[in-house]
């Protein structure tokens, strides 16, 4: 049991990684001009790995709890599968949801 907890943060790991890749890839899709496309592609992973790293991560200054704590993973790690269905890979933001979503329960089921 104890590889399988292990696995899931590993899993959790890579969907970190992951999500910041989908914002990059979002920014990169979602506007016409080329300035836009690298300030949105660079500039939204930046902006979230900050506020992640401020409110979210283990060692977090301002760590949530709680409520609150699972509201901001939601938005955090669920808007890159919304990044994803309107960037047209709807298969893709599927599989990430459905992923992230097990990860998340598993998560909090064994209070990794």
């Amino acid at each position: 049991m104890e590889l399988i907890k292990a696995l899931n943060l590993g899993l959790r790991f890579l969907i970190e990684i992951l999500a910041l890749v989908i914002y990059g890839y979002w920014g990169f899709h979602v506007s016409k001009g080329t300035v836009m496309k690298y300030l949105l592609g660079i500039g939204t992973p930046l902006l979230v790995a900050v506020i992640w790293g401020m409110f979210g991560s283990p060692k977090a200054p301002y760590g949530l709890t709680g409520t609150p704590y699972l509201l901001f993973e939601l938005i955090i790690f669920g808007l890159p599968a919304v990044a994803l269905f309107f960037s047209g890979k709807q298969t893709w933001a599927i599989l990430y949801g459905a992923v992230m979503v097990i990860n998340l329960v598993l998560m909090k089921i064994w209070q990794q």
